[in-house]
């Protein structure tokens, strides 16, 4: 399925050129009132969205459309049973099950053939059926064809629902306008791998946004750091990752288990976070303002302080629309800790239909639980903040062991593998090119521990002439040596993208 990626020459040279140069055309065109320009630069980004959407295919644009139509009637439908609080939530209801009955179609489907079809066979006795299950291995006895996944389905979905559940509580009005609440949806910067917008901090942007060159530079700036985080420094971590998870996990050895374990860690963290800058950057560049997705992560202390760090917009959604309604942490120790376990089964669950995303979901609730139980109390008081990171980036970097892997069985055999000091031919220079190492020595300091010290005082000289014109040149170099990939490769994927 070929997909107009950020990181494309078709987007980069076409695409983008296109719709920025449109945008430009209608600043200047007469128009008799402001909110007239913003009504027709809301049409072009609407159509130019939908385009992108559609690019891999009608099919699943028809999905979106139908996504859209579902939740804006849904916001007629809620306001006009304002008055009847019982007619209103079961409106909601209803509203909310639809999403939820488009995604588990989409993206569950699948796993629960398998499932069905595990249970099914029980010939080869109950532990093979197991097996079978958890290793998502079906055996075609049901013979249905496999669900294509949409991609961003998970993305649009949760951006739709926060809509109308934002209209149900009172925190949202009514969009009245079907082309901007498309455009809301389906805005083509953040429409496949996030941030997830909630709309009710764009609503007011939607018809009253405001553009100006210092916003433009700015979004241009996050828009080629944001390549650079994907295509020199992602791309190059990721080939030697799927190399690594290539091998039977008894033929790699430690270091080479390590090594491959190092390398997705950065390749995820460069992928998403360089995708999310070129998201928010795109949105600048139009007059739209999202939050931050990404603030340094791999520099946490502790567990919690990751997550209040990581794809920020997933965690607040989670937060406000789940763990929140369930009541949180306000009824007692059980009760949140039931609270966790729901919201972080449906958050492994939400990255995909695997039992291995299940796992890695469960295993941050039981951390979350530790640290909540003694833990974070410890960690606190530890002198030796080194220490608490250590622990961190030690967790994370094993749960991702889970993420990455296709199947449990595969990532429990890699972890022992991490952890067995086992040796075999396979050597870590094989996989450690010139370019790897170069990229190496950049990511790893440059995750937080070089940006976080010196963030107040580039804030305060990032006006300066020297500074821009350095900002500049580094800006050229990054988007020069980029193109140069791109042309030169055709691995460019995007993680996020499958969620």
């Amino acid at each position: 399925m070929n997909r107009m990626l950020f990181s494309s020459m078709l987007f980069l040279w076409i695409f983008l050129s296109s719709v920025l140069v449109l945008n430009a055309i209608l600043s200047f065109v007469p128009f008799k009132t402001e909110k007239m320009r913003i009504t027709a630069k809301n049409a072009v980004l609407l159509i130019a969205s939908l385009t992108f959407y559609a690019w891999g295919g009608i099919y699943y644009l028809l999905i979106m459309l139908s996504s859209i139509t579902i939740n804006y009637i849904g916001g007629f439908l809620l306001v006009k049973a304002s008055k009847t609080p019982k007619a209103k939530k079961l409106w909601l209801a209803l509203i909310v099950t639809l999403n939820l009955a488009i995604l588990f179609f989409f993206k569950y489907f699948n796993m629960l053939v398998v499932i069905i079809e595990s249970l099914m066979n029980t010939s080869q006795g109950v532990g093979s059926m197991f097996e079978s299950m958890i290793s998502m291995e079906g055996t075609g006895a049901l013979g249905m064809p496999n669900i294509v996944l949409p991609i961003g389905i998970s993305f649009f979905t949760f951006q739709a629902m926060s809509y109308v559940i934002d209209v149900y509580r009172g925190n949202a009005n009514l969009q009245k306008s079907i082309v901007d609440f498309a455009l809301y949806v389906s805005l083509f910067p953040q429409l496949i791998a996030g941030p997830i917008v909630r709309y009710s901090d764009v609503e007011l942007q939607l018809h009253n946004r405001t553009e100006s060159l210092n916003l433009f530079v700015s979004g241009q700036k996050r828009f080629c750091y944001g390549l650079g985080k994907k295509v020199l420094l992602a791309n190059t971590f990721a080939k030697v990752a799927d190399d690594v998870w290539a091998l039977e996990t008894n033929e790699m050895g430690t270091a080479v288990a390590w090594l491959g374990l190092l390398c997705y860690t950065l390749q995820i963290y460069y992928d998403f976070s360089g995708y999310s800058d070129m998201a928010i950057g795109l949105g600048r560049m139009f007059g739209f303002s999202f939050k931050e997705n990404f603030n340094y992560p791999y520099t946490s202390l502790s567990v919690k302080e990751f997550w209040s760090r990581w794809h920020i917009s997933l965690s607040s959604w989670f937060k406000e629309y789940v763990y929140i309604p369930l009541g949180g942490n306000r009824k007692g120790l059980p009760r949140q800790m039931l609270n966790l376990l729901i919201v972080w089964f449906l958050t492994g669950l939400w990255h995909g239909a695997n039992f291995t995303f299940i796992a890695w979901g469960l295993f941050y609730v039981a951390l979350q639980i530790i640290e909540r139980l003694f833990l974070k109390k410890l960690l606190d008081k530890n002198p030796v903040k080194i220490l608490n990171w250590l622990y961190t980036i030690l967790a994370v970097m094993i749960a991702w062991v889970y993420f990455r892997s296709d199947n449990i069985w595969q990532a429990n055999e890699y972890i022992v593998q991490l952890f067995n000091f086992s040796s075999t031919h396979n050597s870590i220079l094989s996989f450690l090119s010139m370019k790897t190492i170069i990229a190496l020595l950049i990511a790893i300091p440059c995750v937080g521990f070089v940006q976080r010290p010196l963030k107040k005082v580039y804030e305060k000289v990032q006006y300066k002439v020297p500074v821009m014109a350095v900002d500049l040149v580094v800006q050229v170099a990054i988007v020069f040596l980029a193109v140069l990939s791109l042309i030169g490769s055709t691995y460019n994927p995007f993680i996020y993208f499958q969620f």
